[in-house]
């Protein structure tokens, strides 16, 4: 499957959708309402599945699990961006009808981003094959991590790049509309609607070093890996504003999601002497995240007891 003619035709299909969304559907800033929201997330999972059932009657079975499994393993770990988001657009007070502009335009940067990411780890896969057992043992540890680590609260104001750009570029006082940099009195001003994007990118780049190494341990195609982390990406901001509201609900996705990146690390460093099918791995994340889920429904964490 990768093919220059493969790699042409979805990166151009990526292009006219980023165009249409960001130049007509979206061109003015509004409120994302639910139903708005829900309608785009199954516009891109619809999508996301055609392009998975082109895989299977292109190219068989095997390659079509590797992309679902892929794209599930990349929309769930990006469910932990969401929390992220959350926190962002509070602490710098960001209004709802801007939040839209902020995550199309993170999202371009993402997917240039994670495209550049994901070229070097298939080359570094390809050259060296020892690197799969590094990629493993540092995904273990990354849901280990997210696992025992506690809930810090979260600073993004205090990034040393969001901190370096508040010292060396001029800002407005305030934001002006959804627009990124605004010329005032003859000078160029960047708004903190840009710190915003750029603690988003940050932000998104943490996420990427976890989440790219994980899809390796399902597949080595570099095509299938970008496509399905690119269909996860496209989808994020739609997922955004569907469950923003009920994330705070969902109490035990985070322990799903952290079980997940160590059944994949362990899966890749004993793939040697173990190996364990895409259709097997498909079926254990998604019944990790079910599980999750049920679990976040039914049974309500237990809160610290308040000292006396």
């Amino acid at each position: 499957m990768d093919t220059p003619l493969h790699w042409i035709a979805f990166i151009a299909f990526v292009l006219v959708a980023i165009a249409l969304d960001l130049g007509v559907f979206h061109r003015k800033a509004h409120k994302i309402s639910i139903k708005e929201s829900l309608v785009w997330s199954v516009v891109w999972i619809t999508l996301a599945i055609a392009f998975g059932l082109w895989i299977l009657y292109g190219y068989g079975r095997q390659p079509a699990l590797e992309f679902f499994t892929g794209y599930i393993i990349e929309k769930s770990l990006s469910v932990d961006n969401l929390f992220v988001f959350l926190v962002i657009f509070r602490v710098f007070a960001v209004k709802e009808e801007y939040q839209h502009s902020v995550l199309a335009y993170g999202i371009v940067g993402a997917l240039l981003m994670r495209g550049v990411m994901i070229a070097a780890g298939a080359a570094l896969v390809s050259r060296f094959e020892w690197i799969m057992y590094l990629f493993g043992a540092f995904i273990i540890y990354a849901g280990l991590h997210m696992l025992l680590a506690r809930d810090a609260e979260s600073h993004p104001e205090n990034n040393f790049l969001v901190r370096y750009a508040g010292k060396h570029l001029r800002f407005t006082k305030g934001y002006r509309e959804q627009r990124f940099f605004v010329r005032e009195n003859g000078k160029l001003f960047a708004t903190p609607l840009f710190l915003v994007l750029l603690v988003v990118e940050i932000t998104d780049v943490t996420f990427a070093v976890d989440s790219i190494p994980a899809i390796f341990g399902i597949t080595r195609d570099p095509f299938i890996v970008f496509t399905s982390n690119v269909f996860a990406i496209l989808g994020l901001r739609a997922l955004y504003f569907l469950l923003a509201g009920v994330l705070d609900k969902f109490a035990y996705l985070k322990i799903a999601l952290a079980l997940v990146l160590v059944f994949i690390g362990a899966k890749m460093i004993a793939e040697p002497w173990l190996h364990i099918s895409v259709a097997v791995s498909l079926g254990v994340v998604m019944g990790m995240l079910a599980v999750s889920m049920i679990a976040s429904l039914l049974v309500k964490p237990r809160k610290p007891a308040e000292a006396k």
